[in-house]
């Protein structure tokens, strides 16, 4: 099966990994970090990623190529890119599940674990730290103290996530997305990232050049 084979059988077909919810996007049933979920992602452009993609401002980015490179070779070979993390990220992942209980304790909602998101009409997606009632979203960050203590000064989404909340809201047609940073020990922040229609055009651009270079050039070197 080649890569628009596997797109059109994820798109086509709800029982192959994946059925549809909401609007505008289907979901992998698997649950994240789970051999299902990796294999939905390979290949496939991801909102955590789509910095390399496009830039804050909306434009290709310089590093676009080299991240097509990594997303072909996913997709050639079936192997998923292997990635470093530190003992701040490991950790970041560990305090995820506590983080999450604290933002429905202090925001009173319910929110919904899923898998990975992809777009109704393009094979790019996102993983969500979690999907609020019917039109929010929730993106969570762990991060060191001092990391920490600049967001709460700050008071805003950092400008290193735009691309990840924009591309969150693109993928899933929502209305809204909440940032959430937290530290044990310290007070956390709640950010609220509307939609920014026209950011997320722009991105959507960039992230559809992306998949038409991966699709072009899976299908040239297939063997």
């Amino acid at each position: 099966m080649n890569y628009q084979d596997k797109f059109d059988a994820m798109m086509g077909n709800p029982n192959f990994m994946g059925k549809s919810i909401g609007k505008s996007m289907r979901i992998c049933k698997d649950e994240q970090g789970t051999p299902g979920w990796i294999a939905a992602r390979l290949g496939c452009p991801s909102a955590s990623m789509f910095s390399k993609l496009c830039t804050s401002k909306g434009v290709w980015s310089t590093q676009a190529e080299s991240y097509i490179n990594q997303l072909v070779a996913e997709e050639l070979t079936g192997e998923q890119t292997a990635f470093y993390q530190n003992d701040h990220m490991l950790r970041g992942t560990e305090l995820e599940p506590e983080a999450r209980d604290l933002y429905c304790v202090l925001q009173d909602v319910e929110v919904k674990e899923v898998g990975f998101c992809l777009h109704e009409t393009i094979a790019a997606g996102c993983s969500p730290d979690g999907l609020v009632g019917e039109s929010g979203g929730l993106e969570i960050k762990c991060p060191a103290g001092a990391t920490h203590v600049g967001y709460l000064r700050d008071g805003i989404l950092p400008l290193k996530y735009k691309q990840q909340v924009m591309g969150c809201l693109w993928v899933t047609q929502r209305d809204w997305w909440d940032f959430f940073s937290y530290h044990p020990g310290m007070k956390p922040l709640i950010v609220r990232v509307e939609r920014d229609e026209e950011y997320i055009a722009k991105l959507e651009e960039c992230v559809s050049r992306a998949v038409n270079s991966i699709n072009d050039n899976v299908i040239k070197f297939w063997d």
